[in-house]
């Protein structure tokens, strides 16, 4: 018996999917546990697996379209079997026309149906480019169509200036009876451009490169999944959390230090961005406000401590998650951090992998910014900002030495957070990363 393929929820907040790539096509057999797809979530791409066993019927979809959850991208059964009425009964909304059984299309009939081009009218090869497209030409501009004399309704004179001119009468509206062409309407006429077209009998006095320099241009790409997901989080988080900001300066002189003599013992290299999170993260154990969440009806303190990462890729931002961070060594936050690196950059990063955070931290320093605010990743109350570590000047002990600081800016939900909570925080932040020693006891 004939069965519905629904396309699933891979992702906590994925409300549609991606076809990247059919693995099998119509035809072809497949059974419970063959990866039917490449589906791309708001998160990663990932495989799909299909749990129905038979010969694959039909598929809704071709790659690169989107669905939204639960829709149906395919149908499994047995060969020559009829599934028509099967997609009709089980489809959340109706077809919008019936499928044809002697023909099994790869996507829906109403996504296959070519779009409509209004007919162009006849005209003369020798005075409009090969090059026009019929889509993009505004046909506004023709006067109607109908047998030549209505067509070409232009007075004797027009009609002289227009082969002089080298003018596409069909291009002119007529200002005279009945939209007569007169003369006027040649002197006044200025030759147009169709999009994307520059025609030959219409060509500009003017160089073409010096007219063309002129055009103004762009181009549109879809939305992946992941950047929907950004944008409806982080506008969320935006516009209902009260943010408030706290900046900091930090002495890095010693950090660098105890870098550099860390990586000369460890088989790991650990970065500056490890000892922040390490440093963020066993911070976090004095300050469980800072480690928390709002639900609405109530406040959630964390006592686990999952630190979040901010990665860039391609598409836009992944934050996986580094979990128990306060209790893993600097050699494990650090392989952990590039394990996360490597799987974001290829697209195999699991759902598990970017949930469960309660604090985050976004890291340009390395892109040479100095100091910036980032907004709240939900559910956290509050994300750092870390700047990069420069050389400047400062005042120790009253002599003006050269000295490495770095700024951080702590970006707090004030229904959960208050001002003198983020700042103690940051001061225990500011502790341990001027005396990075600490975090080895």
């Amino acid at each position: 018996m004939a069965e519905v393929v629904r396309l699933p929820k891979m992702s906590d907040t994925m409300t549609e999917g991606v076809i990247v790539k059919w693995n099998y096509k119509v035809g072809d057999a497949i059974k419970s546990g063959d990866i039917l797809a490449e589906v791309e979530t708001d998160k990663a791409t990932m495989d799909m697996e299909v749990y129905a066993k038979g010969v694959l019927l039909y598929l809704a979809l071709k790659e690169g379209d989107a669905t939204p959850v639960d829709s149906i991208i395919a149908v499994v059964g047995s060969v020559g079997e009829s599934f028509e009425t099967l997609l009709i009964s089980s489809a959340s909304t109706p077809l919008s026309m019936p499928v044809s059984k002697s023909e099994l299309p790869i996507a829906p009939p109403a996504i296959l149906t070519p779009p409509i081009v209004p007919a162009m009218p006849s005209v003369n090869a020798s005075t409009v480019s090969e090059t026009i497209v019929p889509s993009e030409v505004d046909s506004s501009s023709f006067p109607s169509i109908g047998s030549d004399s209505e067509r070409l309704k232009a007075s004797p004179l027009a009609k002289k200036l227009a082969a002089e001119k080298d003018i596409d009468l069909h291009q002119i509206n007529g200002s005279g009876e009945n939209g007569r062409i007169v003369k006027k309407d040649i002197e006044s006429h200025i030759p147009t451009i169709p999009k994307n077209t520059i025609s030959s009998s219409i060509a500009p006095t003017t160089p073409v490169a010096t007219r063309v320099s002129g055009i103004e241009s762009f181009h549109e790409v879809a939305v992946t999944q992941m950047r929907k997901t950004i944008a409806a989080r982080l506008g969320e988080s935006k516009f209902s959390a009260p943010h408030f900001y706290l900046s900091l300066e930090i002495n890095m002189d010693k950090a660098s230090i105890a870098r550099v003599q860390m990586n000369a013992v460890s088989e790991v290299k650990i970065s500056m961005n490890d000892l922040i999170i390490k440093a963020a993260a066993v911070a976090l154990r004095s300050h469980p406000n800072i480690n928390s969440s709002w639900l609405q009806t109530k406040i959630r303190y964390n006592h686990h401590i999952h630190i979040g990462v901010a990665l860039a890729v391609e598409e836009g931002l992944l934050v996986p998650v580094v979990r128990f961070a306060d209790s893993k060594s600097l050699g494990q936050i650090s392989s952990e951090v590039k394990e996360y690196g490597k799987k974001a950059k290829e697209k195999k990063l699991q759902p598990q992998d970017w949930s469960g955070n309660t604090f985050t931290i976004s890291n340009l320093g390395m892109f040479g910014i100095d100091e910036f605010t980032a907004i709240i990743n939900p559910p956290d109350a509050c994300i750092l900002a870390v700047g990069a570590v420069k050389d400047t000047v400062g005042i120790i002990n009253g002599e003006i030495i050269p000295v490495k600081t770095m700024k951080v800016t702590l970006s707090c939900d004030h229904r959960v957070v208050d001002g003198t909570m983020g700042a103690k925080f940051l001061q225990t932040l500011k502790d341990y990363l001027e005396e990075p020693y600490r975090l080895l006891v």
